[in-house]
């Protein structure tokens, strides 16, 4: 069995859509207005973002982004990356959420 889909309600769509095409090569398929879009990684998994008003999500949730190796989680500007269950850092994006970079 394999996770296929996820929908995100988000502050700004258009911000949260923006940040995950830039640094995470997600795909726009479909969007209406500033309040959906519809996103695909090239393994086909969805991802959905919906408009929504004062999101708070919990402290700990966040979505994760595998990268293929080490120099890859290097290249982005935050915190060093710490070893954890993996080479990983966190980053609040865009909407709301937060997403986990990590890699072996």
């Amino acid at each position: 069995m394999q996770l296929n889909h996820l929908n995100l309600t988000v502050n700004d769509v258009e911000a949260s859509r923006e940040f995950l095409e830039k640094y995470f090569d997600m795909k726009c398929v479909n969007s209406r207005g500033k309040g959906f879009a519809a996103m695909f990684d090239d393994n086909q998994f969805v991802l959905t973002l919906m408009k929504g008003k004062d999101v708070q999500y919990p402290k700990t949730f966040h979505i994760g982004f595998p990268q293929v190796n080490r120099e890859k989680v290097d290249g982005y500007e935050v915190d060093p990356p710490i070893e954890s269950h993996g080479y990983t850092f966190y980053v609040k994006a865009p909407g709301g959420f937060t997403v986990e970079v990590l890699s072996d």
